[in-house]
């Protein structure tokens, strides 16, 4: 039976949620469909749950660092089970409570993967649905490797599902999932490694912080190999084999896919939609409208747009919103963004890299140094921390800043607000942050 909405959303995470909300509020007719349980992947499968094991990784690696410093540690453990088991307390209600909501507010629900049949209608099961618009916010999914034994990996979200970690873990990829967890695994006493085809880990951040952070992850163990091509994955009687190039073997009792994400589209059936696609996403204009079928937005993960960051799909949810509601009155313009890999400690990024400044011709001076015997770092027991901050000759304006250390998950949305604001490294020197604390270091770092 074919049934007519105002708007369909594909997707019920932070790129598609509100803008359901937003458009039923308006009066408009909406429906919303997912094949997955209802709340999107940062609630239930990816930024909250491994922000909850951080924080258990965080506290048993902060005492460690204490010990001989006024702090006894004897018996401190992470206990699996049990932090899975409060893992569950903030994931197991999102489904239930997210659809809920959209039943509460009047907005049909869903269920199944849907597929374009032509540029403004869908199937879900057996149930066709159309509708003036169609907003596409799928999310992503991992990146298929396409080698012997994929089959035998285990994605992102069967890691965050285990009640009891492996003794060994081999992560494929180095990039946000791989080092996150991987330092999760360590301080939770597993034998952890990392297998990276490229010569360095982490391209999306500053070089010099990343050697840095990889230094202090070697010192906790955990094996780094760079250049590591994987050929293929094979099961051995009770245990697992990965092989790289070079006839390199690896063991482990766990292998996990950390090889990157990719937009969640490929079996939507783009094409019988109209719409223009990629391996990158739906291509969008600047109004997050699909190029090819004005009928058709797109936002988040799914959308060839911003950076694959939840801050910024609910931020183009919002902009899609408020051009669906207003006509295209809004563009979607990316204020510098600030991105974190919550290791130990964690590494933050807001802005520009030296390379990409130096591609753009601006003259500017660097100011970087590692920090480990700071007393914002010593005190904390922390060797492994530096900072990197531009600052464009002329103007002072901030052009990017790279912290690695204690709170700089935090501190870094100080930066980010101030490059927001125009505020230059001069500005930032004379704000007086309350002592001693990690953001008055700030005045050291311009």
């Amino acid at each position: 039976m074919d049934t007519m909405f105002d708007l369909i959303v594909i997707g019920t995470g932070s790129a598609g949620a509100g803008v359901a909300r937003r458009c039923r509020a308006a009066g408009w007719k909406v429906a919303v469909v997912d094949s997955r349980p209802y709340g999107g992947t940062c609630a239930q499968r990816g930024c909250d749950p491994k922000k909850v094991l951080v924080g258990a990784a965080e506290a048993v690696h902060a005492v460690r660092r204490l010990v001989g410093k006024g702090v006894a540690a004897d018996g401190l453990a992470i206990q699996w089970t049990d932090l899975a088991r409060f893992k569950r307390t903030f994931t197991d209600p999102v489904a239930d409570r997210s659809e809920e909501g959209f039943t509460a507010a009047g907005i049909e629900t869903l269920h199944g993967r849907a597929r374009f049949v032509d540029r403004q209608s869908i199937r879900v099961g057996e149930r066709i649905v159309s509708a003036r618009h169609i907003h596409i916010a799928a999310g992503a999914m991992p990146a298929k490797l396409r080698m012997p034994g994929e089959d035998l990996l285990t994605s992102s979200d069967q890691f965050l599902e285990l009640t009891e970690l492996p003794r060994r873990i081999i992560f494929l990829g180095s990039g946000f999932i791989a080092f996150e967890f991987a330092h999760v695994c360590a301080v939770a006493g597993a034998q952890v490694t990392m297998l990276e085809m490229l010569d360095r880990p982490l391209a999306g951040f500053d070089p010099d912080l990343v050697a840095v952070l990889v230094e202090g992850t070697r010192h906790m163990g955990i094996e780094l190999h760079l250049q590591t091509k994987v050929q293929r994955v094979e099961r051995v009687t009770d245990h697992l084999v990965v092989t790289a190039e070079g006839n390199r073997t690896f063991e482990a009792d766990m292998v996990v896919h950390a090889a990157g994400r990719v937009p969640e589209i490929e079996d939507l059936d783009l094409d019988q939609g109209g719409i223009e696609w990629s391996r990158k996403g739906v291509r969008v204009n600047e109004y997050l409208q699909s190029v090819s079928n004005l009928a058709v937005y797109a936002a988040g993960d799914a959308a060839q747009s911003g950076p694959m960051l939840t801050p910024v799909a609910g931020y183009e949810g919002r902009i899609v919103a408020a051009n669906l509601l207003e006509g295209n009155t809004r563009k979607a313009e990316y204020p510098p963004v600030p991105s974190v890999v919550f290791t130990l400690p964690p590494l933050a990024s807001v802005g520009l890299q030296e390379s990409a400044a130096r591609e753009q011709g601006l003259r500017f001076t660097t100011n970087f140094a590692r920090t480990g015997d700071w007393y914002s770092s010593r005190r904390l027991g922390e060797t492994w921390s530096a900072h990197k901050v531009l600052m464009e000759e002329d103007s002072g304006r901030i052009l990017g800043a790279h912290l690695l250390g204690p709170g700089s998950d935090e501190l870094i949305n100080v930066f980010a607000l101030a490059m927001r604001s125009g505020m230059r490294a001069q500005d930032l020197k004379e704000v007086i942050f309350a002592y001693p604390t990690r953001a008055s270091d700030v005045a050291y770092m311009v």
